[in-house]
């Protein structure tokens, strides 16, 4: 079983050949960074499209058991999720009717202060707010995933704390192998698993030691001290794969509406736009290359199992399988 917990890719008919040839069982997408409630309904609507479009190779995603369905028909489920919570708005009631709709995942913040928690961009962490704490009871109640993957770690730790049901960071790696703004300090990462959480691996290059020269070897083994510290079952691959984007794409995802000015990010002012992947994993079909490496570095075959997805299936059955509620 594979399954990546976040991918943002520019989708086509090619994109989704290439999951299939790569035997991508379930992906988590990203459909909203900025959007509001309407714009966000949008995307859904561009997704719905495309399954009618693409029966054959993807089907839309809401419980754990349509991976089985995937599995069998052999097609990827596409499970949807925001990097903000701007589709909620100010409005409460909205965390029941965006999971209605099909979103599974929901990041508290994307980088900057929200209404419900501080952005790891920030000085000052002020952790969850009012509003954050009576969001995330509702997410636990209709099954929507709390997501800190762009949160700072006071905030993330809070939500750990206050969440009754296993948080995820879908797409981050230790800091201490990387030293990005993004990536997760011991007592973040301690704080998720320690509470029945995950953390998916990244992929994309500013979270990576080395950027994009990063080896498959280091990669490997980065995930095999991280799981000998928190344990290989609250460990799976969020690759961050932003495929075939074009770089107007990052001002986007970085400015949306907040400010006039651009803002390239962590590690790539020097180079506005998407960075190079590297050469091991260029897009869905080298899942294979990331078993391989792990097996180099000495883990067993139920270990590198779970990491591929069967660690991401368990916590989608209790977090929003039918019935999980």
């Amino acid at each position: 079983m594979r399954i990546d917990a976040l991918q943002y890719a520019n989708w086509s008919e090619k994109i989704f050949r290439q999951l299939r040839e790569g035997g991508v069982d379930a992906i988590h997408v990203t459909i909203a960074y900025h959007e509001n409630f309407r714009e966000t309904v949008l995307n859904f609507e561009k997704w719905n499209r495309w399954f009618e479009q693409f029966p054959d190779l993807i089907m839309k995603g809401e419980w754990a058991s349509d991976i089985d369905d995937a599995r069998r028909t052999g097609r990827t489920a596409v499970f949807f999720g925001f990097q903000n919570p701007s589709p909620i708005e100010d409005d409460i009631g909205l965390v029941e009717i965006v999971h209605t709709l099909g979103a599974r995942f929901m990041q508290l913040t994307y980088n900057n202060q929200s209404l419900l928690a501080t952005g790891c961009y920030e000085s000052e962490d002020a952790g969850i707010t009012r509003m954050g704490r009576q969001v995330i009871k509702e997410m636990n109640r209709v099954g929507l995933v709390v997501d800190m993957s762009h949160s700072a770690d006071r905030s993330t730790i809070e939500a750990a704390e206050i969440s009754e049901r296993p948080i995820a960071i879908t797409h981050a790696n230790p800091h201490e192998w990387a030293s990005a703004l993004r990536n997760k300090r011991d007592d973040v990462i301690r704080a998720v698993t320690g509470n029945g959480g995950m953390l998916g691996f990244s992929i994309y290059p500013h979270h990576l030691k080395d950027k994009s020269g990063c080896s498959l070897d280091s990669f490997c083994r980065m995930i095999a001290r991280t799981a000998d510290k928190f344990g290989v079952e609250h460990l799976g691959l969020g690759t961050d794969l932003c495929q075939d984007q074009p770089d107007s794409v990052v001002e986007w995802m970085r400015v949306g509406r907040w400010t006039k000015d651009i803002d390239y990010g962590e590690g790539s002012a020097a180079k506005p736009g998407f960075p190079d992947m590297p050469g091991w994993f260029r897009d869905n079909r080298d899942f294979g290359n990331i078993e391989d490496g792990l097996r180099a570095v000495g883990m067993n075959d139920a270990e590198i199992s779970g990491i591929m997805g069967d660690n991401w299936y368990r916590f989608f059955a209790g977090s929003f399988g039918r019935g999980a509620r």
